[in-house]
């Protein structure tokens, strides 16, 4: 499972991110609320734990666009403030949880324990289609007008962000960042090995999807046209 942590205290990430991975989960990392609307807009976390005072655009209007958007990520909404009203207006705002600074870490992971286990029913959709695919994340297969193939996790998170993301050109460091993580040292040979290993589902597949190198870029995922 995959947690969004955005918070600008660098200390405090870094202990929740330890954290995190002690308790098997993939963690992304963001200090400004800018770069927190783009990652929760790719809807490819389980849980989002969202600090309400950040530089810039603050928690509340990140949590308010995020929920605008349709996006129904489960959010713990972390804050100083501690009074009943402010516990009130985040809730109404679409938070899910909620955990006063300071808090013991120990807290939050059970709290994000507690999200990230409800049941399927509330769960958002881990299916995405583009064209003729569909991608199902848990059984991290791709399918094709009733063919389907076993993926990897790395070609599944492929898979997924070049989905949610069709038609658009994906620059090269922005997919690393993405599917291998911020702090991950990645040779871009190894992403090239992965884009041809997805060419080859596709076409094994028979799809009219396509992923296209845009050179000195990166990569977009488009339906091919017949014309």
């Amino acid at each position: 499972m995959r947690i969004l942590l955005i918070e600008d205290d660098l200390d405090l990430c870094e202990a929740v991110r330890c954290h995190l991975i002690k308790d098997n989960y993939e963690a992304d990392i963001c200090t400004t609320g800018t770069d927190a609307l783009f990652y929760a807009s790719q809807q490819a976390y389980d849980a989002i734990i969202l600090d309400r005072m950040l530089p810039g655009v603050d928690g509340m209007t990140i949590l308010q666009s995020i929920r605008r958007s349709g996006i129904q990520t489960p959010i713990i909404l972390a804050t100083a403030m501690n009074d009943i009203s402010d516990r009130i207006d985040g809730l109404d705002a679409g938070a899910d949880d909620y955990i006063v600074k300071p808090f013991d870490v120990l807290e939050l992971m059970a709290r994000v324990r507690a999200l990230t286990r409800r049941p399927a029913a509330l769960i958002p959709s881990r299916s995405f289609s583009c064209g003729d695919l569909k991608l199902c994340k848990e059984k991290h297969s791709i399918s094709c007008r009733g063919q389907m193939l076993s993926l990897s996790k790395r070609e599944a998170d492929l898979f997924e962000y070049f989905i949610k993301n069709a038609g658009q050109t994906l620059p090269r460091p922005l997919i690393l960042t993405h599917v291998w993580g911020p702090d991950t040292e990645v040779e871009d040979g190894n992403l090239d090995n992965y884009i041809h290993f997805l060419r080859k589902r596709l076409k094994a597949l028979g799809s009219r999807t396509r992923i296209v190198t845009v050179h000195g870029v990166g990569y977009r995922m488009e339906e091919a046209d017949d014309s």
